[in-house]
């Protein structure tokens, strides 16, 4: 995971290059990067209310996603056997690994919205 700064740069090289831009292909970005961006608030929701990484599926990560999901489910499904202590622990585990992108969503979500402005920007200076 990038730093906070490091993301911030990113973030402002970015916007230097969109400044520099043609008034209508500006304009072509700002529209293209309204509907694809992602919410930092809608992200750490899913996350907090949903542990089992819906999350990730919010930002397109769907290995990431179903391999969360699997994990809970296997946990959960674990607590009603013999092997309940087993559940619990990956449950504990699961949670643990996402409580770090919940602390974290802000940068997430900046460092992937950067990623989509970037992929915006190159695409509509190739022409």
């Amino acid at each position: 995971m990038k730093s906070k700064e490091t993301i911030q740069e990113d973030e402002e090289r970015i916007r230097k290059w969109v400044r520099e831009l043609p008034d209508d292909k500006r304009l072509q970005f700002f529209k293209q990067a309204e509907q694809e961006l992602k919410d930092p608030d809608t992200y750490a929701v899913l996350n907090y209310l949903f542990i089992a990484g819906l999350h990730h599926f919010y930002l397109g990560k769907w290995l990431r996603g179903m391999t969360n999901l699997g994990v809970f489910t296997a946990g959960a499904v674990l607590l009603f056997t013999a092997f309940a202590g087993t559940g619990l622990l990956l449950m504990i585990a699961i949670t643990a690994v996402e409580l770090r992108d919940l602390f974290n969503s802000q940068s997430v979500v900046q460092d992937y919205n950067n990623s989509v402005m970037e992929n915006i920007y190159h695409s509509l200076t190739k022409d």
